[in-house]
């Protein structure tokens, strides 16, 4: 069966690796000619259970038809617009893996500029505590810990099913015995100069702008995660003020922005108290995260004491 349609091969007799990978990349590529290999990877080495080296010496390997018919379903649902971490439920962060689950975000790229900039300043031989607020599927959280073995981080979320998600990434990247999970909005429950480091990439979409939102993003992210008010600002102005209470003398607090709410963001921050305000740039040289310090000390002392 040859037909227009490149999926219409996935139904053919003696169907192999080689063969499925081919159409599932002609077929996509369509939708997204430079992702198009890479896709089509993924999804079969999601539905026959396979790495990507398997598949690439593997080529010859029969796939089977329900297998098959598995695999033209998700490759239908990609081109309808699903997220393909969507389709395989899992997500790579930070060369990391993470299971995803509907109430969290897929980690994306730009959130690495987060990770970056914490890791900048806390430091590596010794001991410090850290707060991950709205910590979805745990790629924050489960990034610090992983290059950083002595800390030990906190996780807020008010969605059940994310915390659970996170717990479980913990597990999976061995780190789980150095993480906590709480069911909280952002920093209010945590004890007052109880952190040496605060993060978080909270909602920050203005709410009338959400609708035009790619439909990967608008169709497929839980809204909770998305959501920062009318201005996009909300989260900032809760986060600042519990931040600085729950941080140590020097403590650090960062967090994701949207690309032009650099300046905002950077006031909502002075106004709770903060210092040595700074804004990092993403790979695409947009404005992505602002760090801060909650005293007057030297930045070299944010983590620690």
């Amino acid at each position: 069966m040859t037909g227009r349609d490149p999926l219409d091969r996935l139904a053919a007799p003696n169907l192999t690796v080689g063969t499925a990978q081919r159409a599932l990349r002609d077929a996509l590529a369509g939708h997204d000619s430079d992702a198009a290999r890479h896709e089509a990877r993924l999804l079969l080495a999601a539905v026959l259970g396979l790495d990507l080296t398997a598949l690439t010496l593997g080529a010859d390997r029969p796939v089977a038809p329900a297998d098959a018919r598995r695999l033209a379903d998700l490759a239908r649902r990609r081109l309808a617009g699903e997220p393909v971490e969507r389709l395989i439920g899992s997500a790579g962060f930070w060369g990391l893996d993470f299971a995803l689950a509907p109430a969290t975000l897929v980690p994306r790229p730009d959130t690495e500029t987060l990770v970056e900039t914490a890791l900048a300043r806390l430091p590596a031989d010794r001991p410090f505590t850290f707060a991950d607020l709205g910590v979805g599927s745990g790629a924050i959280l489960v990034a610090i810990l992983a290059e950083r073995p002595l800390a030990f981080g906190v996780a807020t979320d008010l969605s059940t099913e994310a915390l659970a998600t996170a717990r479980r990434n913990a597990e999976a990247n061995r780190v789980a015995d150095r993480a906590a999970v709480l069911r909280a909005s952002f920093a209010a429950p945590l004890a007052d100069a109880a952190f040496d480091a605060i993060l978080s990439n909270p909602p920050y979409i203005a709410t009338a702008e959400i609708d035009d939102l790619d439909a990967e993003v608008r169709l497929h992210d839980p809204r909770l995660a998305l959501d920062g008010g009318a201005d996009g600002l909300d989260a900032y102005r809760a986060i600042a003020p519990e931040a600085a209470r729950a941080l140590k003398p020097g403590g650090l607090l960062a967090v994701e922005i949207g690309w032009r709410q650099a300046a905002d963001v950077s006031a909502i921050l002075a106004a709770a108290g903060f210092a040595e305000i700074r804004v990092r740039r993403d790979l695409a040289g947009r404005d992505r995260v602002v760090s801060a310090v909650s005293a007057a000390r030297h930045p070299g002392d944010a983590a620690g004491s």
